[in-house]
């Protein structure tokens, strides 16, 4: 397998773009060489310049959970390019998918789409304090919010990846009201109430996928909910990555926890740009126009977004694919510690749901400090024999595989075949 044209292009777009990429992970910093750079994808194929094909296990971190260009979900952004990109006024289908995610989600009454994760999360922690008129939010080190001042600190994915502790540019003053605390560690959390008694909430992914996949052990999201409570305090979950993905709705309602607050992003918009946050009236009513938190966008709610929206979890829901993809992960984590054993590899295999990896580590990993005893050297030879065996893999240790419903069982063969391949060649370092 060659990557000629990938690499002339990683050269060219050196010029213009910074690193010849436009978000970091994709610079392939810590698994080495150059970048690919994808020409199509179909079903659960994607094909980069060069022409050669792989099973995709990215799936654009997530969105593309029904496999690339669904034939329905193609046929209704077909539909809705002929009426126009964008109006920067209202449409009925907004209305449509509104009603679809609050359906979906327990406690919530409105939604406010926005266009990226980002935006959804900055706008959901300033709800928080626009409701609870306090000004400090926890978040835990290793979870990732999205690039915003205020959370880009102890964050885990890009961040780890490329060896940064934080970010330059971002003043300390942006993250004065930022405390960290430890993931699966509730005492972690209730040390800052006792410092602090200006907490607006706590945030975190219910299942962390951004320092790879790490579970909530032990209750931990129903105890932090019911602490919360008794201080006045809101629960932001970040569904970004995890909404709609283990269940037609959030992984909190699997976890027994309903949040006050709720981000979602990748899966809303079908693979366009979409996010969104969302809760209860009550707290709803602090949004502009209703009330004084302003936040607005002219792209919010983009007509071409909203009709992969509504296509893809229409279908979605339709499939009902998460007994599907529990299988598929259970067979996918049998093939990864089998493969090892069989090589003498020693790690570590997180599952949730249609998301999954292993970690290079004899660490049972349930927070950020376990993930990163990982062996990223190890991964990044696993990845590039994964790649050369034909399996699309994210470019970091601490990045989440997705399954989508597209995955085939000559599909699920190949990556067998790569494990073992990609086993093989971390044994002969």
């Amino acid at each position: 397998m060659e990557f000629k044209k990938s690499q002339k292009l990683y050269k060219k777009g050196l010029k213009h773009l910074v690193g010849a990429v436009n978000s970091p992970v994709r610079a392939f910093s810590s698994v080495g060489g150059n970048p690919l750079f994808i020409k199509k994808a179909k079903g659960s194929i994607i094909t980069d310049v060069d022409g050669n094909t792989f099973v995709d296990l990215v799936l654009s971190y997530g969105p593309m959970i029904l496999g690339h260009r669904h034939k329905k979900v193609q046929k209704a952004i077909d539909k809705a390019l002929k009426n126009g990109y964008t109006f920067g006024a209202s449409t009925e289908n907004e209305i449509k998918l509104a009603k679809i995610v609050c359906d979906a989600f327990p406690g919530m009454d409105k939604v406010r789409f926005v266009n990226s994760g980002t935006e959804a999360v900055l706008s959901g922690i300033r709800l928080a304090r626009a409701f609870t008129g306090k000004d400090k939010i926890i978040k835990f080190a290793g979870c990732y919010h999205g690039h915003q001042d205020a959370l880009l600190v102890a964050a885990g994915s890009g961040l780890a990846t490329l060896s940064l502790p934080g970010s330059k540019g971002v003043p300390e003053g942006a993250v004065r009201n930022t405390l960290i605390a430890k993931y699966n560690d509730l005492e972690s959390v209730k040390a800052h109430f006792e410092e602090h008694d200006d907490i607006a909430g706590v945030i975190l992914e219910p299942i962390a996928g951004n320092m790879g996949v790490v579970i909530p052990q032990n209750d931990f999201l129903k105890e932090l909910k019911a602490y919360l409570e008794t201080k006045g305090a809101l629960l932001i979950v970040d569904e970004v990555m995890t909404g709609f993905r283990s269940k037609f709705g959030g992984a909190q309602e699997l976890l027994g926890v309903e949040a006050d607050i709720t981000c979602l992003g990748k899966v809303v918009g079908g693979g366009f740009p979409v996010g969104a946050y969302g809760a209860c009236n009550e707290i709803m009513q602090e949004v502009a126009p209703l009330g004084g938190m302003y936040q607005a966008g002219t792209l919010s709610g983009n007509p071409i977004a909203m009709a992969g929206g509504i296509a893809t979890l229409t279908e979605l829901k339709k499939q009902n694919p998460y007994e599907k993809f529990n299988e598929i992960a259970q067979i996918i984590e049998v093939f990864l510690l089998e493969k090892a054993k069989k090589h003498g590899v020693e790690i570590t295999v997180n599952r949730f749901g249609s998301m999954i990896n292993p970690f290079f580590t004899n660490v049972t990993v349930t927070n950020f400090d376990e993930a990163q005893t990982s062996d990223t050297k190890k991964f990044a030879t696993f990845f590039w024999e994964m790649m050369h065996n034909g399996v699309f893999l994210p470019p970091s240790q601490f990045e989440a595989w997705f399954l989508s419903s597209a995955l085939t069982e000559k599909d699920i063969q190949k990556i067998a075949k790569a494990i073992d391949k990609g086993m093989e060649a971390v044994a002969k370092m």
